[in-house]
């Protein structure tokens, strides 16, 4: 007879505690400026698609730091490129409401919001990598899905906050008051301890030779060799490349079709970001019941419909009911889809295969946020949401002649 010792509470582990606190409290930073960068850019300019081009150039921004921010999680110390992102992001952002006291000029906008795009890429891909390094490998799903509650929390709260702030005293306010967050992020994250990554080796280790072109297309190899991750990269991009530009048509929507005011763009935000919420309490049995594949296809095609669904209603209670049906299915699909990929690849690896994965299926955002907007701008939001929900939709069902199904058990 053994003596088995019963694995710890994810409670019990003060590292994952106090990585879950100062993740929230960064999220309610985040989700200020997730409403007022899009404010701002209307206020200033009055146009949806100055609003789609912000977005773009953050994207395109996004997917080159994706390009080496996967080899750069996987050679140096993660915890201190963490705290790296979140101070440069809190220094850009707060160039915006110091220079907004003398100035509004839209060519910093242009500057700032992609470069703190860029330095959110290193600190997504890098997020990724420390989550296994924290919590157990049989507690990865609830752990993702106890950030992803967190976050929905405070972003709950966060765009009416927003709202009101960006009312009362100018979207800029709103964004200085992430550059703070950012700052008590990068503080927080002293207190956290990682686990030693395994060492590298295999045969992926060998055909990179050292350099960081053979280190990145290590993670290529691995991703395109997965038979659920390789076609999911693919139907991801196309999900990607229609949905990126959705929060500055919904905004539009709110503010330019309806009539109202900043305030209401909050509320409708934050009635979305229950969905995320709700998703994290129903993701590990919906995995655990139907599997990944068919919890990935399911959630994404309900998403569509409810993008689709946003194009034929003019009252603003049921967009906020529909954009939180809409979170709470791409949040179920978000924390499965994250979830395998930390479970399948070795740590070693996983910077790299998750910038891959990232940089691979963003690479279409910035493309779809202008065609999006643009095609909004001139066919109008209703007749947008429905082509952009039925696509989402018809990318999700196709999953179904894919390995994301076939391949179960590689999952």
């Amino acid at each position: 007879m053994t003596d088995r010792t019963p694995p710890a509470s994810l409670w019990s582990n003060r590292n994952y505690r106090v990585f879950l606190l100062i993740q929230t409290f960064s999220a309610l930073g985040d989700s200020f400026s997730f409403v007022a960068i899009p404010l701002l850019v209307l206020h200033s300019t009055g146009s949806v698609v100055q609003m789609g081009l912000v977005t773009g150039a953050t994207g395109v921004a996004s997917i080159v730091t994706g390009l080496f921010a996967g080899v750069i999680a996987d050679r140096f110390d993660r915890r201190a490129l963490l705290m790296l992102a979140d101070v440069a992001r809190c220094l850009l952002y707060a160039l915006i409401p110091l220079v907004w006291l003398f100035a509004t000029p839209m060519w910093l906008i242009y500057t700032v919001v992609p470069l703190t795009g860029g330095f959110a890429m290193l600190f997504q891909v890098t997020y990724v990598t420390v989550v296994p390094a924290i919590v157990e490998p049989d507690q990865i799903i609830r752990a993702n899905a106890h950030l992803f509650g967190s976050y929905a929390v405070a972003t709950v709260g966060g765009p009416t906050l927003a709202g009101f702030v960006a009312a009362a005293f100018g979207p800029v306010a709103a964004i200085g008051i992430d550059a703070a967050t950012f700052a008590v992020s990068a503080a927080g994250l002293l207190l956290v301890k990682l686990r030693p990554t395994p060492p590298p080796g295999g045969d992926e280790e060998k055909a990179s030779g050292g350099d960081v072109r053979g280190e990145f297309l290590a993670g290529i190899r691995f991703l395109w060799a997965h038979p659920v991750l390789r076609p999911l990269t693919v139907l991801l991009s196309l999900v990607i490349f229609l949905t990126h530009g959705m929060t500055d048509v919904i905004i539009f929507r709110v503010k330019k079709d309806l009539g109202y005011g900043d305030d209401m763009v909050g509320y409708v935000l934050s009635a979305g970001t229950v969905g995320t919420f709700l998703a994290s309490f129903v993701v590990t049995q919906v995995r655990k019941g139907l599997g990944f594949g068919r919890s990935w296809i399911g959630a994404t095609a309900l998403g569509g419909v409810a993008l689709a669904c946003l194009g034929l209603t003019d009252s603003v209670p049921v967009i906020g009911a529909l954009s939180a049906g809409m979170l709470l299915a791409t949040g179920v699909a978000g924390i499965c889809s994250m979830s395998l990929r930390q479970e399948v690849t070795p740590g070693h690896l996983l910077g790299r295969v998750t910038a891959a994965f990232w940089t691979t299926h963003y690479s279409l955002g910035p493309l779809g946020a202008a065609a999006v907007t643009a095609g909004a701008a001139g066919f109008g939001v209703a007749r947008m949401c429905l082509v952009v929900g039925a696509g989402v939709v018809c990318v999700a069902l196709s999953g179904m002649l894919t390995g994301i199904v076939r391949a179960e058990a590689a999952a």
